[in-house]
């Protein structure tokens, strides 16, 4: 477990730190012309549709001040959604909202809001409290995501996700993030869900940290960690290569949920995915960085189905 092995050991493991992640994976493979497709989770959505890549349904769009006003009425058609700042970060200004009591709007966590809530909320996305920059922001509202059963366990009032990272097209490594309470139902490790390692050869759980502490179990179910597998694995797989296309950054962060009727949807895209997935996976990424350029070398233009068949056999665990 990386939270016993000494600062000497980690470049031996293939340990990959934030100086390391900042210049030779993000700046080295992210030109900064690509960036306004990811981090505008609105232009994500646009551009990962025009790839036939399936994403969860937009409602609607709130730009201005003035329509903070008129949220009742776009709301009204809807009684659970999720509102999103379109350049925010680390899950920041994400509020999910699961259904309604009378005229006030039930968080995962059982809080109710009133409209006031709501339009206070939105302003505060629209003057940029939680985008990337402080600047002006567009709220998104969006479909609630309802999760395969499958993981009905191993989360806790919220929709677990999928982070693959990707390395020049090739899945380099996986893994999932279970909401818990202290989260307040959002998969978002900052905020306190748990992160689990996933074995890229088959969608099985190889390792589990919660902030940045191994775990064997869910805080809240006490659900086995060890236990989880991921249904639609090789659809998954491929549709996080397929973000390569999208995007055209070499290494990327494709989030994705599984929606209990509609299967795998790609929730957003990062340039800058984190570099916790490595503790979840007990191993670096360095290592297997190496081994995609040499492959890369010897087999240049693989198809997303090429790439995809090359990392599940080479990283295979077990």
């Amino acid at each position: 477990m990386f939270d016993f092995i000494k600062p000497s050991r980690l470049r031996e493991l293939g340990i990959v730190g934030m100086n390391e992640r900042n210049v030779r994976y993000i700046m080295e493979n992210n030109p900064r012309k690509f960036f306004p497709v990811v981090d505008d989770k609105l232009k994500t959505k646009i551009a990962a549709q025009k790839h036939k890549i399936a994403v969860p349904q937009l409602y609607s769009v709130v730009r201005e001040q003035s329509q903070v006003r008129k949220l009742k009425d776009i709301l009204a058609p809807y009684s659970e959604f999720v509102i999103k700042p379109a350049n925010g970060s680390q899950g920041k200004g994400i509020l999910v909202i699961v259904g309604k009591d009378g005229d006030r709007y039930v968080k995962p966590n059982g809080e109710k809001l009133s409209l006031l809530d709501l339009q206070r909320h939105v302003s505060n996305t629209l003057s940029g409290l939680y985008s990337l920059g402080g600047e002006n922001d567009n709220a998104m509202v969006e479909a609630l995501v309802h999760f395969t059963d499958a993981f009905k366990n191993f989360t806790y009032q919220g929709v677990p996700d999928i982070r693959l990272i990707v390395y020049k097209g090739y899945p380099i490594m996986a893994m999932m993030r279970l909401a818990t309470s202290e989260s307040d139902g959002k998969a978002n490790l900052h905020q306190g869900a748990v992160g689990v390692g996933i074995n890229l050869g088959d969608g099985r759980a190889v390792g589990a940290v919660m902030h940045n502490v191994t775990c064997l179990a869910h805080p809240d179910t006490g659900a086995k960690l060890s236990e989880l597998v991921v249904p639609h694995w090789d659809e998954q797989v491929l549709l996080a290569s397929r973000c390569y296309e999208v995007t055209s950054l070499g290494y990327l962060g494709a989030d994705i949920v599984i929606d209990k009727e509609l299967g795998p949807l790609i929730l957003e895209l990062n340039a800058r995915p984190g570099l916790s997935i490595q503790i979840a996976n007990q191993e670096g990424l360095a290592h297997r960085r190496a081994k995609i350029d040499a492959h890369m070398a010897q087999n240049p233009n693989e198809t997303p189905e090429q790439r995809v068949a090359f990392s599940k056999k080479a990283f295979a665990r077990g």
